[in-house]
């Protein structure tokens, strides 16, 4: 970062703080620019400054709350910004004066008037619904069928002559057609015998036959799954007649179930046409470790059916496939969450895979998944820096080319035509490749611009 563009984010910063005069400008360039390394936001930092906003904070509840929210959403910049804001607290002349200014900000904003006065009841009932309509907007969650049309929209428009293909509505409307829990609002039927009143030995057979089904989304006849809403987790109703005992082991279990449903519907929303070639690579690479997951339910089957499998033996079995689940569960709900693709989900990617350092077995299973996802992205990386040519039907790539008119080619093949050409899209560049986001602009162009000299040339000799 250069050092005006360090100046010009800091004034941009306190003027939206309304912060102003002083030598505080100064003070915070001089702090950034003695420490402009890439250790300042490592993970400790981080956190610290997170726990001292916090104590600052009149809520620290609800900050903690926005933050892993944010955090779970793959905001950029999201630790370096409460790492700077960390820093304001410290200064109690700045923080002074943001005190000062915040009433007459916030008045500003909403319209208020800023006097001494009491509000009619007509002006407070208008601002009321003001303030209703803004947080109806902000929070009212949109719909996959409208994530989904907005995206092959933008794909359509982007490629007239290519139309994005579209699956049929039976796709869509028909459950059966993937293992997650078919559930329905009333019961299909009360069991015969109730399982309480069996003996221990028969209760735990039944909840090992009702778990296998369970692990791979099948209601069973005393575990039985709810309904899910939005991009909440699956949760299980348990028959409350069992012995504790064994109701306790189930408890134990029944989060891998969860997790499978979390992630068999990530597979199938994220492996339609319109979120991009990366998420249909990372989905391809999940399905091939669940092929593994469900190896292991029909061997545990295969004992079932022997009856070899208690219930002990079942929750002795599955806890080693328990944390590569909730791993590719969390993964899975951060990329729904942050509406990722293309360089945004392999930066969620490679920053879970740096976060989990120190742990072998899921920095390894990271990895594999960052490896997989990324053979798409460094396809068209590969096309841009060699060929010059962007294929990015879905809008993925760290470049985007603009189309402009034709008849303007001779006036404005300069630099500047070349800057309004191509363009980087900061969101889309991966986490592990923006140090080289420029250097990958400018070879490209190197590349245009010799294959054209070359072309050129050829017609000369050629006439």
């Amino acid at each position: 970062v250069s050092e005006f563009r360090i100046h010009h984010d800091v004034n941009e910063l306190l003027g939206l703080l309304n912060v102003r005069g002083g030598d505080g400008a100064e003070v915070y360039i001089d702090l950034l620019q003695k420490n402009r390394t890439p250790y300042v936001t490592t993970t400790v930092s981080a956190h610290s400054a997170k726990v001292k906003m916090a104590e600052h904070s009149k809520t620290p509840e609800d900050f903690l709350r926005k933050y892993d929210e944010l955090k779970s959403k793959n905001a950029h910049n999201l630790d370096p910004l409460v790492y700077l804001l960390s820093k304001f607290t410290e200064d109690k002349k700045s923080r002074s004066e943001m005190s000062a200014n915040a009433a007459s900000s916030t008045a500003t904003s909403y319209c208020i008037p800023a006097t001494s006065g009491k509000m009619s009841m007509q002006e407070l009932e208008e601002l009321r619904k003001k303030l209703g309509n803004v947080t109806a907007s902000s929070n009212a969650p949109q719909s996959s069928e409208v994530i989904r049309k907005m995206l092959r929209d933008r794909h359509n428009k982007k490629n007239p002559t290519q139309p994005n293909p579209v699956f049929p509505n039976w796709v869509y409307d028909r459950p059966a057609l993937i293992g997650n829990f078919i559930t329905s609002p009333t019961p299909v039927g009360d069991p015969v015998v109730a399982v309480g009143t069996m003996p221990l030995a028969a209760q735990e057979q039944a909840l090992v036959e009702d778990l296998l089904y369970v692990l791979i989304g099948v209601d069973g006849r005393d575990v039985t799954a709810q309904p899910v809403l939005g991009r909440q987790s699956r949760s299980f109703i348990v028959d409350p007649s069992l012995d504790m005992s064994i109701k306790e082991l189930v408890n134990r279990i029944l989060p891998v179930a969860s997790c499978y449903s979390t992630i068999t519907r990530f597979t199938e929303e994220k492996s339609s046409f319109e979120y991009g070639q990366v998420n249909h690579a990372l989905t391809a690479a999940i399905r091939t470790l669940m092929k593994e997951y469900l190896i292991l339910v029909t061997q545990l089957e295969h004992l079932h059916r022997q009856g070899t499998l208690s219930l002990q033996k079942l929750w002795f079995y599955i806890q080693p496939t328990m944390r590569t689940m909730e791993i590719l569960a969390s993964i899975a709900t951060s990329v729904d969450k942050g509406e990722c693709m293309g360089g945004s989900t392999l930066s969620l990617l490679h920053d879970r895979t740096f976060n989990y350092t120190g742990d072998s077995q899921a920095q390894e299973l990271c990895l594999y998944l960052t490896k997989a996802a990324s053979v798409p992205y460094y396809e068209i990386l590969e096309k841009w820096i060699y060929r010059g040519i962007i294929k990015d039907p879905y809008s993925e790539f760290m470049v985007e080319e603009q189309e402009l008119q034709k008849e303007k080619i001779q006036e404005d093949y300069n630099d500047k035509y070349w800057d309004q050409r191509y363009t980087i899209v900061q969101h889309r560049i991966p986490s592990f490749l923006k140090k080289m986001a420029d250097k990958i602009l400018n070879t490209a162009f190197l590349t245009i611009h010799t294959v054209s000299v070359s072309f050129i040339e050829n017609v000369c000799v050629t006439v």
